[in-house]
């Protein structure tokens, strides 16, 4: 049986030879269609796990509560410029989440930013006041050294813990360990830490962790104060935040719905009218990025997909030719004692044979479209074995499918007719 098996395959080769330029067209029409399966599911995967990393950087089990400045109104224009304009968190709404949620880890967040000095290196970025509790809940790690203690909190104490690319500009030649970073001109902090690489694009407002001070929250405050003073072409303006954010760690996802609708019935109360307090849920983006991501994907291959579709035509197309062109050929056989069933395996293994080879090279050009995407637009792109696997066979399965009708009109002929066809 193999023997037969072996003999049927070799033929259908040797048919597919005797026109190489068409059967390599119609080779290329199921080429192309894997090759497209395969880099645009690879293309999706790749945007999906960037988007899926960036909501989990925030953590899934995480509320964040984040001061935004309401939009100016008439009242808000016409205030005088040397008051300040007043909005965001405060220090007792944190007080009130702490007891409202109080299997939840609470975090105080201040932001400011200035200009950082050591030596003759510079670089102007955000000063982070927080609390010990954030490390945890942020999900960082020390690199070196320590993180800040509630004793630092309660002494006041100038310490503080850089993020890893800041350190490397403040210090690229030495160890910040224990040395002094001025800042604003007339503040000096002793480094006592420096923060393992987030590679995050999550961090203070628009600027990456990386790239941030952490000072105790009772020092930031004492030393910059609640009101921020702007100044812009001749002009300023002054805004009084309390907390920038708020971050609380629920014990399981289980109960971060539960949690996150506590936080929002709290400050919906204190903050309606103005609107100035935004509250983000990592693991509710997260099930919304899934849920788009994976329509995304069913719509790209659904597109790519039919690129198979069109070569699979191509395929009936060019074996209904090749019926036409070898009548004689199917009378002959026939007439020598060969059955329907061998006619059929004949052009089935002809057209199986085409989706195969046309499987085989797609899936080797669909492996390296994805790095080529990457090189060229810097996009992060992944192969999955299933969605190879998934190619290759709907290729297979093309060949065969559209292969039938070819098949069983050529076994169908009346041998007689067959014989006398020129």
């Amino acid at each position: 049986m193999i023997r037969d098996s072996w003999r049927i395959v070799r033929l259908g080769l040797k048919s597919l030879m005797l026109h190489k330029l068409r059967s390599s067209l119609t080779t290329a029409g199921i080429l192309f269609g894997v090759a497209s399966v395969i880099a645009m599911l690879a293309v999706g995967e790749g945007a999906k796990k960037a988007a899926l990393d960036r909501f989990r950087d925030m953590g899934v089990t995480n509320l964040i509560a984040r001061s935004k400045k309401p939009a100016e109104t008439q009242s808000s224009s016409s205030q005088s410029s040397w008051s300040a304009l007043a909005y965001g968190l405060l220090y007792a709404e944190a007080d009130l989440i702490a007891s409202s949620l109080p299997s939840a880890e609470v975090a105080r967040i201040r932001e400011v930013k200035r200009p950082m000095m050591r030596g003759e290196y510079f670089h102007t970025s955000i000063v982070v006041g927080t609390e010990p509790s954030f490390l945890r809940i942020a999900n960082m790690k020390v690199r070196e050294g320590r993180w800040l203690s509630a004793v630092d909190d309660e002494r006041l104490a100038n310490v503080c813990v850089l993020g890893e690319t800041l350190s490397q500009l403040l210090f690229p030649l030495s160890n910040p360990m224990d040395q002094t970073v001025l800042v604003g001109g007339d503040d000096r902090y002793r480094v006592v830490g420096i923060l393992d690489g987030q590679g995050r694009t999550a961090g203070a407002g628009s600027t990456p962790y990386d790239e941030c001070m952490f000072v105790p929250l009772k020092t930031h405050r004492r030393r910059f104060g609640d009101e921020v003073t702007t100044r812009s072409g001749g002009s300023f303006s002054r805004e009084r935040v309390e907390l920038h954010e708020i971050k609380v760690k629920m014990p399981a996802s289980e109960e971060v719905s539960a949690g996150a609708q506590i936080l929002r019935d709290l400050l919906e109360a204190q903050h309606k009218a103005n609107n100035d307090v935004l509250v983000t849920v990592p693991l509710e983006l997260l099930k919304q990025e899934e849920d788009s991501k994976r329509m995304f994907n069913i719509v790209l291959a659904v597109i790519a997909s039919i690129s198979l579709l069109v070569g699979g035509i191509g395929i009936m197309n060019v074996m209904l030719a090749t019926v036409t062109e070898r009548t004689r050929e199917i009378g002959i056989r026939r007439a020598l004692g060969a059955k329907k069933k061998h006619i059929i395996q004949q052009f089935l293994v002809e057209s199986g044979v085409l989706s195969a080879l046309g499987g085989v090279v797609g899936v080797g050009l669909g492996i390296g479209l994805p790095f080529l995407i990457t090189l060229w637009f810097d996009q992060e792109t992944i192969i999955l074995p299933q969605h190879v696997a998934l190619a290759f066979g709907i290729s297979a399965a093309v060949g065969v499918v559209f292969g039938i009708y070819p098949a069983w009109r050529a076994a169908n002929m009346d041998p007689v007719e067959a014989l006398r066809h020129e």
